[in-house]
């Protein structure tokens, strides 16, 4: 960054970022800030407060910084309560502001956040219509919104091809490129109901446009995608329902895999069962380990508190560890990759005996317990932190995704 560039994008020509250095100097100085303490230091002067809110800063971060990887959590609908940053080197945690709000919608969710580059990306989901009937039945969402953090601010994308929630997504931040496929109309309010599909769509960033691909061989929704190269891998799911007693329908869950190369004309290729009958009921959550200076990426899955990797020549899932404290399920655990490790989350919930009344301050006096998982040193380690939400944290609702800023 040139220093005359610097100083003209700032409007002030005398004045310097640090006393008796130049300005390209003290912003690279003032880039190497955590990310989640900018709020705090830029109120030191008119001059950092414009640095610190300016796309100079992004640019030093995203070219000259090797910045840790942030977690952004969605606690439930993101156009009513506030998606949150949190950053595991400084625990600390800063707030998004909410996503624009549609007075005719509500109740959100099933939808995918997924991160490229300076940028956060929210696609799709499930929620409730106003205009639709009946009310109390969910419907699928196209829509897509796109977060700045150099703007800090929140934008309207076109929407998807096909309404979805509950789908597999990937991005490829190198060819500007998200993938969603599969999903369907399930809502968290409803365990068992909604519609599958198995359209699947590519979404070009440059151009802000949805290009339909070739379907999935099957139906599958729930499914879980990530990229191994230039492969779009889609696991697990469940397709459609069957009976029990003629009234409860009950979810058949796929054990299969299926990949799309898309430097072949874009065709899937199936993999067979990923384990046998009787073994386990349904995939658990996955991460997908690529920043662990590994030959190749690494798929993990958390299942009724054990880590398993998946072998590929194999097309099966060995046992790589157990949880140290395991939570009563896997819903109530949250699991993510960051920056090489496994990240799990639990909440903690204080009680107080004296009074058995839910007060606004219990609610916020809930702990949420960091389990980190090292696969290369195979060991583990854990901290604890106060989370911001005002309501308790539920991974069977929350939705997270990882951004390197």
């Amino acid at each position: 960054m040139a220093p005359s560039s610097s100083i003209d994008e700032f409007g002030i020509q005398t004045l310097t970022l640090i006393p008796g250095l130049p300005n390209d100097v003290g912003a690279l100085i003032l880039a190497f800030v955590p990310y989640s303490h900018h709020p705090r230091i830029k109120s030191t002067c008119k001059l950092w407060r414009r640095f610190f809110s300016s796309k100079t800063l992004i640019y030093l971060r995203q070219n000259y910084v090797l910045a840790p990887k942030m977690l952004c959590i969605f606690p439930q609908d993101p156009s009513i309560a506030s998606p949150y940053l949190f950053d595991p080197k400084n625990l600390s945690w800063r707030p998004l502001p909410p996503m624009p709000c549609n007075p005719y919608v509500y109740g959100l969710s099933n939808f995918i956040a997924v991160s490229v580059g300076p940028h956060l990306y929210v696609l799709g989901g499930s929620l409730f219509d106003t205009r639709s009937f009946p009310l109390d039945r969910p419907s699928p969402s196209s829509s897509a919104f796109r977060f700045d953090f150099a703007t800090f601010s929140w934008e309207s994308l076109s929407p998807m091809i096909t309404p979805r929630g509950s789908f597999a997504c990937a991005a490829m931040p190198e060819c500007g490129k998200i993938v969603v496929a599969g999903g369907g109309s399930r809502h968290t309010m409803f365990g068992a109901a909604g519609s599958r599909m198995s359209s699947v769509e590519m979404y070009d960033i440059v151009n802000n446009e949805w290009m339909a691909l070739d379907g999935l061989p099957r139906f599958r929704a729930g499914c879980v995608g990530f990229f191994l190269g230039r492969e779009f891998w889609v696991m697990g799911g469940y397709g459609e329902a069957r009976m029990v007693s003629g009234v409860f329908p009950v979810d058949e869950y796929y054990r299969d895999a299926v990949v799309m190369e898309l430097k072949n004309g874009g065709k899937w290729r199936e993999l067979g069962d990923m384990w046998d009958e009787g073994e386990r009921r349904r995939l658990g959550k996955i991460v997908v380990v690529d920043d662990g200076g590994w030959d190749s990426p690494g798929i993990f899955m958390l299942d009724r508190g054990e880590i398993f990797r998946y072998e590929m020549t194999s097309n099966r899932w060995a046992m790589e560890t157990c949880v140290p404290k395991k939570a009563s399920d896997n819903a109530s655990v949250g699991f993510v990759a960051l920056d090489g490790e496994l990240y799990l989350l639990t909440l903690l919930q204080v009680n107080d005996s004296s009074d058995g009344r839910r007060t606004r301050h219990h609610k916020r006096s809930s702990t949420l317990l960091i389990q980190v998982y090292d696969p290369r040193k195979r060991a583990w380690r854990s901290f604890a932190v106060k989370p911001p939400f005002h309501q308790p944290l539920d991974f069977r609702m929350a939705v997270m995704c990882t951004i390197r800023l």
